[in-house]
């Protein structure tokens, strides 16, 4: 959460504010996806009788946050025509934190592996819609900019 938040405002600083405020919203979504299924599926974890462990909503967390924190950052990222050049690592870092917060939640005992690709599938699907407004965000802005031009 701590680099989704600096990510936005560094976004909303850069004046890409409706780009910040898409992503933060795809992380307010995060709980209300996973906490009724949680409670729905009401499933054992590995090591606990407790239940409530499918999906996991720690892999859900990192993952829309790293990945939509990249996904804030990349008209920055030097990717496409009159893109900015500071970070085209962003994303690939992104992928390799999610997957490590999945695997050590994994080898930690705390869930099964197919909590952790439940989330990873429900997150998928939530960033593949934050990349569509996303992109809708930028072809807006695109066209107002070229309404003002004179």
């Amino acid at each position: 959460m701590p680099v989704l938040a600096i990510a936005a405002g560094y976004a909303a600083w850069r004046g890409l504010r409706a780009r910040a405020v898409a992503v933060a919203l795809a992380m307010v979504a995060v709980p209300v996806l996973v906490m009724p299924l949680k409670l729905w599926i009401d499933r054992p974890g590995p090591l606990t009788v407790e239940s409530g462990y499918y999906p996991s909503g720690h892999t859900a967390t990192a993952m829309v946050a790293y990945c939509g924190a990249a996904l804030l950052l990349s008209p920055l990222t030097g990717r496409g025509p009159g893109r900015g050049t500071g970070y085209p690592w962003a994303m690939p870092v992104a992928v390799v934190l999610s997957a490590a917060t999945g695997i050590g939640l994994v080898l930690r005992g705390y869930h099964w592996p197919l909590d952790v690709l439940g989330s990873v599938l429900l997150c998928g699907m939530l960033l593949a819609l934050l990349v569509a407004a996303l992109r809708w965000i930028d072809k807006r802005g695109a066209a107002g900019k070229g309404a003002d031009a004179p």
